[in-house]
């Protein structure tokens, strides 16, 4: 029985779903959601800050900062709540509301940037108030998740070595690519590894972190408006991008299966499973990484207006919409209303037994690619 003082000291990390009866390619799908910040970005989180913490950065009266499209601003307020330290993050339009309630409620504070740049990103404006704000008092101790190298070391310390316990002839793995740090991470873990494994980074189209035009991006998680200053292209195989709209699809699939992930795993199965798709993997053992669940999408990426406004009709299948309707149908009539029975001897009704009037659900379980 698991008993914690602290809660960055749990964290589920040998969960692993098996995608193969749902896509019809196997893939297994590591989750790294199970902590009390409820994402991968925990381990980050808590290298940078005892980092900080060893190097003197850190002292009782600092504020930490940090740009956070969502993840890891969670597991900041988090840690900085139990070592009681204040943490202001610095967000913009797109971070979930869900997590912004989070951070606030683990008594941080969040800061929404409303101009963005010219490509349409708002992480440089995000970063030039960072600066200004620790020029105006020494107190602020901006970590830089984007160019920390206690952010890949964490998952060089910890994701990689995990999942090497667990797949010793792991083939392939598919890493979400934000700031790079557990794409790095684990790419240096298993460039020494004791035989080869190919690293596939997944991207979102539109992201420029490994070239490209940058385009519209409303999902959090993945992809950068700049190249991110971790990243070492020589310890990457290959790079697939991946539409929103394929996330989107790739998430309710996934949903339908009940199994409720966020949009960046929505981005790393979908890529993962084209690459499978296209490639011999009879015998082949891929494993995908799973940043965190799906709860604080429900208002985005499981929710229809939001879908629709921003991707069109037909960003949800037709069939998958008529099957989310099944239950909106006009009440059945009530029956006709006839004359009580007579009472039996002694003054007793009879006993009269009722059918079931209900509709039967329709179970459809969908496979193939999403």
């Amino acid at each position: 029985m698991p008993v914690i003082s602290a809660p960055y000291d749990f964290n589920e990390d040998e969960l692993y779903v098996d995608l193969a009866s749902m896509f019809g390619h196997s893939l297994f799908l590591k989750c790294e959601g199970f902590n009390f910040a409820g994402s991968i970005k925990l381990k980050a989180a808590i290298e940078m800050v005892e980092a900080a913490e060893r190097d003197g950065v850190l002292k009782p009266d600092s504020i930490l900062v940090e740009s956070s499209s969502g993840n890891l601003g969670v597991a900041l307020s988090m840690i900085a709540a139990s070592k009681g330290y204040r943490f202001l993050c610095v967000t913009d339009s797109r971070c979930n509301l869900t997590t912004r309630l989070m951070m606030e409620a683990l008594g941080s504070q969040v800061h929404v940037i409303a101009g963005q740049e010219a490509n349409g990103s708002f992480l440089g404006a995000r970063i030039d108030y960072l600066r200004a704000l620790c020029a105006s008092d020494r107190r602020y101790v901006w970590l830089s998740q984007y160019t920390n190298p206690s952010n890949w070391k964490a998952h060089y310390r910890r994701t990689a070595p995990e999942i090497a316990r667990q797949f010793p002839q792991l083939d392939t793995l598919f890493i979400g690519a934000g700031t790079t740090g557990t794409l790095m991470g684990c790419a240096r873990f298993f460039r020494e590894w004791h035989r080869p494994v190919r690293i596939v980074a997944v991207d979102s189209v539109g992201s420029v972190s490994f070239g490209g035009e940058a385009g519209r991006r409303m999902i959090p998680g993945l992809g950068m408006s700049i190249r991110p200053p971790l990243l070492d292209e020589s310890y990457v195989d290959e790079v697939i991008r991946v539409e929103e709209k394929d996330t989107i699809r790739a998430c309710h699939s996934l949903a339908r299966n009940g199994f409720l992930f966020g949009g960046s795993t929505g981005t790393v199965v979908s890529g993962a499973m084209g690459w499978l798709a296209e490639h011999e993997t009879a015998g082949h053992t891929a494993v995908a990484l799973a940043p965190d669940l799906g709860e604080r999408y429900l208002d985005t990426v499981y929710q229809s207006n939001w879908l629709q406004g921003l991707y069109g009709d037909d960003v949800i299948e037709a069939d998958e919409r008529a099957s989310e309707s099944w239950a909106v149908q006009p009440a059945p009539p009530a029956p006709a209303s006839s004359p009580s029975p007579s009472p039996s001897p002694g003054g007793r009704r009879p006993h009269m037994r009722t059918g079931d009037r209900g509709g039967r659900r329709r179970h459809r379980r969908r496979t193939g690619d999403p």
